[in-house]
């Protein structure tokens, strides 16, 4: 599970990240001293897990987990309990009382563990499964079956995408992330933190854009290594 830290204290921070540190099914991507800035990394990276000051300057926690995805997990972490019944209005997974007790974090770690693991299987159970060569994704109360090789791309938004055909698209919810890790790797590439492309239908590419019928998309920086390594080799 990949997880982040927002706490408004450089040493909560640390102390946190100590004790996770111990967790091997846990990775940190990063570790912020505001709902602000978190907000903003959450809008282009898919996180699983994240530890949750309350009583923050700007925007409090309660506030921030109401709005961050669905799929996205919390334990807060405060210095003050009488928060711990409004903490159950945004499900957040424990509530966890400053200074924290080792045990009693591992524990919390558990169940988000747990609680993950039934989240995604929930999720692939939705119909939005693959198959040997197609995936059936819901889209307005009807559920449509899509060859893979008839899909051209795919385009993140918030919590949906949108799957483009040669002459139509089909708009389901689901992330970027999710539907990237049900389609065939050998024949979809992602090549920005958005998008996701089928290999077979890039007509051409520079060094900042693919191109696909009339469409333009932009190569990330984040992805521009994996892309090129994959397109040239895939030419020789």
């Amino acid at each position: 599970m990949r997880y982040i830290i927002v706490d408004d204290e450089p040493i909560a921070r640390n102390g946190i990240k100590k004790m996770v540190d111990q967790i091997p099914q846990l990775e940190l991507l990063g570790s912020f001293n505001s709902a602000e800035t978190a907000s903003e990394f959450l809008k282009h990276t898919p996180v699983d897990l994240i530890f949750l000051d309350i009583r923050m300057s700007g925007i409090n926690g309660l506030e921030f987990a109401r709005n961050i995805p669905k799929l996205t997990l919390i334990i807060f972490t405060t210095a003050y309990s009488q928060y711990a019944v409004d903490s159950y209005d945004v499900d957040a997974i424990d509530y966890l009382v400053k200074p924290i007790n080792p045990l009693k974090l591992r524990k919390a770690v558990d169940k988000a563990i747990n609680y993950h693991t039934l989240l995604l299987a929930e999720n692939k159970k939705d119909l939005d499964q693959t198959q040997e060569d197609y995936i059936i994704v819901k889209s307005d109360r009807r559920f449509f079956k899509i060859q893979h090789h008839d899909i051209l791309f795919i385009e993140g938004l918030k919590d949906y995408v949108i799957i483009q055909l040669e002459n139509e698209r089909i708009i389901t919810r689901m992330i970027v992330k999710q539907i990237h890790e049900i389609l065939p790797q050998q024949l979809f590439l992602r090549i920005n933190r958005s998008f996701i492309v089928n290999k077979s239908h890039i007509n051409s590419f520079d060094n900042n854009d693919v191109f696909i019928k009339d469409y333009e998309i932009g190569i990330g920086s984040a992805f521009k290594n994996s892309f090129f390594e994959c397109m040239l080799k895939l030419k020789q």
